[in-house]
């Protein structure tokens, strides 16, 4: 199904069973269709039925098209328009991709999984070995965000502040990719590349984020100017300790370069797992690495609270 739209019209929201259907003229922003404003670019709009249909019409639209999962990244970027698909490909009533299952291989999740269905879980499988998931949910965005965006739209959209781009590299998550060659699976390391880049082609989508081996000892803290923003910068650890001395630990910094960055732990392995030890690990955190200044704050600013919110995430991972 395809609309030729500079908004989604209403009738989209009703099935089309196979027709293609013509939304109206294109129009330039400013002008207005049916009293309401126009922000986006124009663009087409696609509605796919199942991933083979989704990975055709992005084979055959080029590179300009993209995805529209939850639509609360990209949408207000095409708003403002700082993007400007060429068409999207609507992928929200593909069946099958909703899910969060705890298998022996680890949690599978699927791509169009809510935001607000990895919060909610009760499955005492999910919340023993990756409750940092359900725990970190909380600070994306608010209710409606939470409700609508998806597991996968997050990491595809690749932001170094994104809790879910943050875990996934702390937890060492594989991405799950399907296009026209078949399914690839690459490591969350090397999927995410950039602000806004990852390693998957124009013609691919993401099916599904697999997390291989539980993390029982986990947390994610961050800093925001509002409640529901992005971070200013955002920690992710996992701490392995027993008998009250720190075995080795994991870390994750977001917010502080084009990409989430994971810190050197080694100075942590045999130290007491104590508060101290993690001022001094969140201290050695903040030194590893050099962040930007922008109009949310200094590059020093955010060096001071990447030292805190380690520390402070390490003592919520270890209960001490």
């Amino acid at each position: 199904m395809v609309y030729q739209v500079t908004r989604v019209p209403r009738a989209v929201a009703r099935p089309g069973h196979g027709r293609t259907q013509e939304a109206g003229p294109f129009r330039e922003a400013g002008q207005r269709t049916g009293g309401i404003a126009v922000k986006p670019a124009p663009f087409a709009y696609y509605r796919a039925d199942g991933v083979e249909q989704a990975i055709s019409l992005l084979a055959g639209l080029g590179d300009d098209a993209k995805i529209l999962a939850g639509g609360q990244s990209l949408v207000p970027m095409m708003n403002l328009r700082l993007a400007r698909p060429s068409a999207l490909v609507d992928v929200t009533r593909i069946p099958g991709l909703s899910y969060l299952r705890a298998e022996a291989d680890g949690l599978h999740i699927g791509a169009l999984t809510p935001h607000r269905a990895v919060e909610t879980t009760r499955d005492p499988a999910v919340t023993a070995g990756f409750g940092v998931l359900p725990r970190s949910a909380r600070w994306i965005g608010h209710y409606p965000i939470r409700a609508r965006g998806t597991f996968g739209g997050s990491i595809a959209h690749a932001d170094p502040a994104s809790e879910w781009c943050l875990l996934a590299l702390l937890l060492e998550a594989n991405v799950v990719l399907q296009g026209p060659a078949g399914r690839r699976v690459l490591p969350a390391a090397e999927f995410l590349q950039g602000f806004y880049t990852t390693a998957a082609e124009p013609d691919e989508m993401i099916t599904e984020v697999w997390f291989p081996r539980p993390a029982p000892r986990a947390a994610l803290t961050e800093f925001a100017e509002r409640q529901g923003d992005f971070a200013v910068v955002a920690a992710a650890v996992s701490v392995d300790a027993a008998d009250g001395v720190c075995r080795s630990a994991r870390v994750v910094l977001g917010g502080v370069g084009p990409l989430p960055v994971q810190v050197e732990t080694g100075i942590l392995a045999g130290q007491p797992a104590t508060a101290e030890s993690w001022r001094a690990m969140g201290e050695h955190a903040a030194s590893q690495v050099e962040p930007p200044s922008d109009t949310h704050g200094s590059g020093g600013f955010r060096k001071k609270l990447a030292a805190t919110l380690v520390s402070r995430a390490l003592a919520e991972a270890s209960g001490r």
